[in-house]
């Protein structure tokens, strides 16, 4: 790798942030994300497979070889990889649903659902035309490790979450709360290597994310945290399962749904699940939820 394919920060930045800049009237910001973030990953997964690939055809000099599972971290099928979605010209949308939900199919046991539930088909939403500079945009940077290590596009992510909350306005802490306030709380909890983290709210997975870093800035193992986390929003839920993933976090939890009616995580008698550290931002404001169901009986 030369010095000139290395992306640094502030060319990751601009580059995340075009793509929202195409998006402009076409779609509300709060939206953004349920597009950019999985167009990013499926990018990602494919230069990081095609990395892997040339790693191993070094090593075998043979093209079969090189493909074999052993050799990558997830599997991209045929048909699903970005250069495919690029050589489309018509019902863009639908070829990149196909082409995720391909790859989700494919890893069950760490992508399933990862891309989230954006709709991809409306064509009213985002014309072949719209989609197509948005894909010719990201095509522009190849997103190997090489050319940018896990924990640089994890913080890639971590500054487009950021924009996207101050472009939405009052609806930003949904899915995003001050890194200021979540390092503090990070280090008042002070977790060790080994322990179970838990965010019942996790929004975009920043709380967890910044145990891991919190460790990992003082040297310490951090690879082994046990990392859970329940988000009532799908869209969200699935962009905390990629922002993990692109911080290098492999073995993390996350699920979907409502943690006060329906808990995810639960032990082997079916009661709530215990965890060395439990730190999360209430929703606070939400108004219309079910007080009747948690209200005790005389």
């Amino acid at each position: 790798m030369s010095a000139t394919d290395r992306i640094t920060q502030r060319e990751l930045e601009s580059y995340l942030w075009g793509a929202a800049v195409l998006l402009r009237g076409l779609i509300d910001a709060g939206d953004y994300k349920q597009f950019i973030f999985p167009l990013v990953f499926l990018k990602r997964l494919s230069d990081v497979y095609d990395e892997e690939h040339a790693a191993a055809l070094q090593v075998y000099g043979d093209e079969n070889l090189a493909d074999l599972p052993e050799n990558h971290r997830f599997a991209i099928p045929d048909g699903a990889h970005w250069n495919d979605i690029r050589a489309v010209t018509q019902n863009v949308g639908a070829t990149i649903l196909n082409a995720m939900r391909t790859i989700e199919k494919a890893n069950p046991d760490t992508l399933l659902g990862v891309f989230g539930d954006g709709d991809w088909g409306n064509k009213s939403l985002l014309p072949d035309a719209t989609l197509r500079d948005l894909i010719e945009h990201f095509s522009t940077k190849t997103l190997s490790v090489a050319n940018l290590p896990e924990d640089e596009l994890g913080q890639g992510y971590e500054f487009l979450i950021k924009k996207f909350a101050d472009d939405s306005g009052h609806t930003a802490q949904e899915f995003y709360t001050n890194r200021t306030l979540v390092h503090l709380m990070t280090m008042m909890l002070r977790p060790e290597p080994g322990e179970s983290v838990y965010d019942p709210t996790c929004g975009t997975g920043g709380m967890l994310i910044s145990t891991a870093a919190e460790l990992r800035r003082q040297g310490k193992e951090w690879r082994n945290l046990g990392l859970y986390g329940q988000e009532l929003n799908y869209g969200t839920s699935a962009i905390a399962r990629m922002n993990l993933f692109l911080h290098g976090i492999a073995d993390g939890h996350i699920t979907h749904g409502d943690t006060l009616t329906k808990p995810a995580f639960l032990d082997r008698r079916s009661r709530l699940r215990t965890f060395d550290v439990v730190l999360a931002n209430p929703p606070y404001s939400i108004r219309n939820w079910n007080r009747s169901a948690f209200t005790k009986s005389s």
